[in-house]
């Protein structure tokens, strides 16, 4: 089966994603011990489905001519 992910037209979905795994670790993980996989299913499930109700966007603060300037050494040069 494929599945098909929506991938922003502006930024990167891995920032994205990456923003998602530290709200869920600060919000539903963060000073607790989970003693079996079934528990952490449960709690992660739980947050998801609260979240996941809650519509929000994504604020990108750069466009990517500005991001290539100030990140000049993180992208690469364009091979014409």
């Amino acid at each position: 089966m494929v599945r098909l992910c929506y991938t922003p037209k502006h930024g990167s979905w891995l920032n994205i994603a990456e923003n998602e795994l530290r709200a869920m670790t600060r919000q539903c993980l963060h000073g607790r011990r989970i003693g079996d996989l079934g528990t952490l299913h449960g709690e992660v499930s739980a947050w998801s489905t609260d979240t996941n109700g809650t519509q929000r966007g994504v604020d990108w603060q750069m466009k990517i001519d500005g991001a290539r300037c100030k990140l000049k050494s993180v992208y690469p040069k364009n091979i014409t």
